[in-house]
């Protein structure tokens, strides 16, 4: 079994490639491999009593306090040693008692928290980028705590978070969190945070066993702005997979909210109370929003037999760019709070990954306008669903001609490469003796049973 330091801070991608590399040490010195985890983490709502919220706001407060005051010192030139910093904690606690009510490893945790975003500024700063220093975190939002499982008491459905302040000196009484679902076991950290809406949650981090990837058909998919994902198999086989069908209501409902606010004074009765009306109907929206895409996912990682997954590379600002001629203000709305294309990428990486399936990504550029039957290439306006070819007659659905040509792609990138004609500039390949694209004349493609016998 891999052993993970407990103690390690590191993203995502970072615990991944440790993972990588203990297994590649594991292997060196023959040491037989039992399986790698991915690092998840399950959200679960709480319901506190009104004192238990005024601790958890105390104590936040407290560390949101902490973590503005070193960002401040290292605006005013203050160099950034990690262990000579989180020494000056006792120096801190004595110019503020009331920190000695806060948990110890909550107040810990913010060193450790400055301490990346320090770290990923210098990364930025070498690499050319833009800096991004460090900022102040504002008054109205919520400062993250994060609990080490170790010190954590669960009881049932009951969570108990320690707070600070010992015997008589003790302010406030240790914090009885209810949990509305049942949460993972062996988690190893506990994260509390609060939405806009005042409801406060609980996200378990735990360790989840990889499936072993194994070899099969594959499945291209499309996406876009009216059906979320549109797949086709090599066995010519077609998925249409929708997405949250509401958000155009949502959106009249945001916009009729918006206008009636701008009409008020600013800080006004009436203008607070839409600005939470407002909150309270666009996180319903991004919750369903959020569902749906972890439903479609879900059901392409998990559900279909296909066990390589090809999804098309397009940028979302390569869509809303200001030099697109299709550019509108409807379609900037539909691909980036309508259907959330990355976001939805992001969920298929890593339940791909924990299911055992590989994801190709592959570059869609003239998908959309490239007939999969011969390749010419016709202009296809937004408006226009069914991509008709004046060449060969062929009449499809857009989506479904964009994802025969990204499923091509992919093909003919996976294969044996071979030189490409000058005169046609298409390139030939071969996969498992089956020609995936070929050249008749010149300017012109032609696709050869690509779905025989799959």
């Amino acid at each position: 079994m891999l052993h993970v330091p407990y103690k390690k801070k590191c993203s995502k991608p970072e615990y991944l490639m440790f993972l990588a590399k203990e297994a590649t040490s594991l292997s060196q010195c023959g040491v037989e491999r039992e399986g790698v985890f991915m690092l998840l983490c399950k959200k679960i709502k709480l319901d506190l009593s009104e004192q238990d919220m005024a601790t958890l706001e105390f104590m936040q407060g407290k560390c949101r306090g902490l973590y503005n005051w070193w960002v401040m010192k290292l605006r005013d030139g203050e160099k950034w040693r990690f262990n000579a910093c989180k020494k000056t904690l006792a120096e801190s606690r004595a110019h503020d008692p009331e920190l000695n009510q806060v948990y110890g490893k909550l107040l810990a945790e913010v060193y450790y928290r400055l301490d990346g975003a320090m770290r990923a500024f210098f990364r930025r700063v070498a690499n050319g980028e833009t800096p991004g220093f460090p900022r102040v975190r504002p008054r109205h939002g919520f400062f993250t705590l994060c609990y080490p499982a170790m010190y954590l008491t669960l009881e049932g459905n009951t969570l108990m978070l320690p707070t600070g302040g010992k015997g008589k000196h003790k302010r406030f009484p240790a914090i009885r969190a209810h949990l509305t679902e049942l949460p993972p076991e062996g988690f190893r950290e506990v994260a509390i945070s609060r939405d806009g809406r005042g409801n406060y949650y609980a996200s378990f981090s735990y360790r989840e066993p990889e499936q072993a990837k194994r070899d099969g058909n594959t499945v291209a998919f499309d996406l876009g702005i009216k059906t979320l994902a549109t797949g086709v198999t090599q066995g010519g086989r077609i998925y249409h997979i929708g997405g949250f069908k509401g958000s155009r209501w949502y959106n009249k409902q945001l916009d009729r909210l918006r206008s009636k606010r701008g009409k008020c004074k600013k800080k006004s009765r009436r203008y607070l109370h839409l600005s939470k009306v407002y909150k309270r109907v666009s996180q319903r929206k991004r919750n369903k929003q959020r569902d749906s895409l972890h439903k479609a996912s879900h059901l392409i990682a998990r559900r279909l037999v296909e066990r390589t997954v090809v999804v098309g590379d397009l940028s979302q600002r390569q869509m809303v760019m200001k030099e697109h001629q299709e550019r509108n203000r409807t379609l900037n709305r539909a691909v980036y709070n309508d259907w959330g294309l990355y976001a939805f990428v992001q969920m298929l990486t890593y339940k791909c990954q924990l299911y055992g399936k590989g994801l190709q990504l592959v570059d869609e550029r003239n998908t959309s306008k490239q007939c999969s039957g011969c390749g010419n290439l016709h202009a296809m306006p937004l408006w226009k669903r069914t991509y008709q070819c004046a060449e060969c007659g062929l009449v499809m659905d857009r989506d479904e001609n964009s994802a025969h040509n990204i499923l091509t792609r992919f093909l003919a990138r996976r294969g044996p490469y071979t030189q490409a004609r000058p005169e046609c500039d298409v390139l030939q390949a071969t996969q498992s003796g089956v020609e995936v694209m070929g050249t008749s004349c010149e300017g012109q493609v032609q696709q050869l049973n690509l779905f025989e016998g799959a």
